[in-house]
């Protein structure tokens, strides 16, 4: 087994586009030829698009992007942008008069990192796709991580910089890779050594808090302390695989972030992982799930440890 960059899966583009001074942007990844595509929504505060297309029982199995994009509900307006760059290179879902293309997106909370008027629209999706012609797998700062925070419990003054990350390993010619955009309530733990990395920090912002142990204090407290939230991403893998299979695998998936974030999914999470699947390998669905996970929780560490501090919110490099 071996690391390799998720862009190096054939058939696979990356792309991002970001405002560094409103602190946001969005991700895309491309699938031209399409995808077989599953998706896991595990957190209580979801803003997606597309994904009931995705049950199984529905018609279409395959995707041609996924947009991952700041700017809560508003930041779906992204994928309006991929849409028209995959219709002008004729992609999509043929429905005679023209081709459709099926995106698949979803959202997290940045509005309150910079300025909450500027939001990634269609403009900036269709950039986000003119950049994957490059096909970068950039980290930190950047696309759907750029106004990304993390550890949030004692509010923005306290949390510190989340980020875009990237994973990929190989065995064989089986590929499997994650691109994930951290946002989360709770904070970021290396599973090998169970501490924090980054998180919610204390008035000395220099020490963690440990939010998990915050949470379990206030348990009798049920107003909503939270907000700004979300933790999204998209597993790739050249295996063949159903629809169904697919739906699986970004279940599987999750558990990458249930090693790597305390506590995960919760109510003011909106955590979502989607699935895509090139299909030019036989691979075992449970050895394709257990990797995602693994590329999954390497990607949230690498989007944090990538992050550089910005408007008074430290970064990993700062501790």
């Amino acid at each position: 087994m071996k690391e390799v960059l998720v862009n190096e899966i054939k058939g696979i583009k990356i792309g991002s586009a970001e405002d560094l001074k409103a602190l946001t942007g969005c991700t895309v990844v491309i699938c031209e030829a399409g995808a077989t595509a599953g998706v896991d929504v595990r957190g209580g505060s979801p803003g997606t698009r597309e994904t009931d297309l995705l049950n199984p029982v529905n018609m279409v199995d395959r995707i041609h992007a996924v947009t991952l994009s700041g700017g809560s509900a508003f930041g779906l307006d992204a994928s309006s942008g991929v849409m028209q760059y995959l219709e002008e290179k004729n992609i999509g879902f043929d429905v005679a008069v023209t081709k459709v293309p099926i995106v698949c997106s979803a959202v997290l909370f940045d509005l309150v990192a910079g300025d909450y008027k500027v939001r990634p629209d269609k403009s900036m999706g269709y950039a986000a796709c003119r950049n994957a012609e490059l096909n970068q797998c950039r980290e930190g700062n950047v696309g759907a991580g750029t106004g990304a925070t993390v550890g949030k419990i004692n509010g923005p003054e306290y949390s510190m910089k989340g980020g875009l990350g990237c994973y990929a390993l190989q065995v064989g010619d089986l590929q499997v890779g994650a691109v994930i955009a951290v946002n989360c309530l709770g904070d970021v733990v290396d599973p090998l050594t169970g501490k924090i990395i980054a998180g919610a920090l204390n008035e000395d912002k220099s020490t963690f808090v440990d939010t998990e142990e915050v949470m379990i204090s206030r348990y009798s407290e049920k107003r909503n302390l939270f907000s700004g939230n979300t933790t999204i991403g998209v597993v790739v893998t050249n295996g063949k695989f159903t629809k169904a299979e697919m739906n699986k695998i970004a279940s599987m998936a999750h558990n990458g972030y249930g090693r790597t974030m305390r506590p995960a999914h919760s109510m003011f999470d909106g955590d979502t992982i989607f699935a895509m699947a090139t299909g030019t390998v036989e691979a075992d669905l449970s050895v394709v799930g257990l990797l995602a996970a693994r590329v999954v929780e390497q990607a949230v560490l690498r989007a944090v440890k990538n992050a550089e501090s910005v408007l008074g919110y430290k970064a990993y490099k700062d501790m």
